[in-house]
């Protein structure tokens, strides 16, 4: 298996100037093996175009609503022995394929793919502050950004949709991707994978460049990800892991923490309007004080530990500025996963779990 063949696909819809640069991307790697680049998308998107230009194959998604079911239509539709998926929003080294490949002569390797980071020079300001809160080594642990991994290939439970590769016997035994998942697609098809006793693995070397979306875009994706990660694990209860149930609980903390707050102000737990005198003596301890000194606490811890978990994260895009801003970015992040975690545990109480949604417009 020296140099065995390769499909990349990119499921892709209505982001057509980008996905030019992914191609244009793709057309320059340094493998030397066969390799086919296909993009699957809806009919009449404007991808299809851009694929003729490069001449590159496109695929009729066959009126697939989901990223699942069109990667599903693009595998059943190609035939290498290894499939690589990727994104139609990113910047692909040239030497992409050519790292992963090798990895494949180690029959325990059944997939393999590398961390995601975003392209500095090619990041609004915004979106660099948004890598580095989603490469923090406290907040975001429990997902793959920013992972690097400790030796040149690591075990990992989970490869990133962005950036992964696998072998097409591995997908075909376990039957591709669940059929109209999306948002956790990746993280059900590795589950799949795992529990017929196949490793997946990561080298920190192959990175991705992949453009993070700015602020108000990626509360609606962190949404959809809080949403689909609690259908998903309803339906794989392998898949429940405690920090995901513990952000659910951020949204009401915050309301209590405010509300506690306001309570205390309303009833002399501050003095005004020399505000800064905390004298027992002016005001003494009880509740109506410790509602209104519980919610700066609590912003100022939360501040330390997002500021410190950045700076001990691995994003590129690290510099004061965007640290500091970061525990911005952070508790949006909080707030929307935790209210998507809320919204699938209400909608799975309903009897109405399901799996197909999606944070784009098809």
């Amino acid at each position: 298996m020296s140099h065995p063949s390769v499909t990349v696909i990119i499921p892709s819809v209505r982001n057509h100037e980008e996905l030019d640069i992914v191609l244009k991307g793709l057309r320059k790697q340094t493998y030397v093996g066969e390799i086919e680049i296909v993009v699957v998308g809806p009919t009449n998107d404007p991808g299809k175009s851009v694929c003729q230009e490069n001449n590159i194959r496109f695929i009729d998604d066959e009126g697939s609503r989901t990223r699942a079911d069109a990667c599903n239509v693009a595998i059943d539709s190609t035939n290498s022995e290894l499939i690589f998926f990727t994104d139609d929003d990113v910047i692909v080294p040239e030497n992409w394929i050519e790292k992963l490949v090798p990895w494949y002569e180690n029959e325990d390797v059944s997939g393999v793919g590398g961390p995601n980071f975003a392209p500095v020079k090619e990041s609004t300001m915004w979106q660099q502050v948004i890598d580095v809160a989603f490469c923090s080594t406290i907040f975001t642990a429990g997902t793959n950004y920013g992972k690097l991994g400790k030796k040149e290939l690591d075990e990992v439970n989970q490869l990133p949709g962005v950036n992964s590769s696998y072998r097409r016997s591995v997908l075909e035994e376990v039957g591709g991707f669940d059929q109209g998942a999306i948002g956790a697609e990746d993280v059900m098809l590795d589950h799949k994978i795992r529990l017929t006793g196949k490793k997946l693995w990561t080298d920190r070397s192959a990175v991705m460049w992949h453009r993070r979306r700015n602020l108000s875009r990626v509360k609606k994706q962190i949404r959809n990800y809080g949403l689909v990660r609690t259908l998903a694990s309803h339906q794989y209860p392998e898949l429940r892991a405690p920090t995901h149930t513990v952000v659910a609980f951020f949204p009401p903390l915050v309301v209590a923490a405010f509300g506690f707050f306001f309570w205390g102000l309303a009833n002399g737990g501050l003095a005004w309007p020399e505000f800064w005198d905390i004298r027992l003596s002016t005001i003494p301890m009880g509740l109506p004080r410790l509602g209104v000194h519980t919610l700066p606490t609590l912003i100022l811890l939360y501040n330390l530990l997002a500021w410190y978990g950045s700076w001990k994260g691995n994003s590129p895009s690290k510099t004061k500025k965007t640290i500091f801003l970061s525990s911005i970015a952070t508790y949006t992040l909080h707030w929307n996963y935790g209210m998507g975690v809320l919204t699938g545990w209400s909608r799975i109480l309903r009897g109405k779990s399901g799996l197909q949604i999606d944070d784009r417009s098809r």
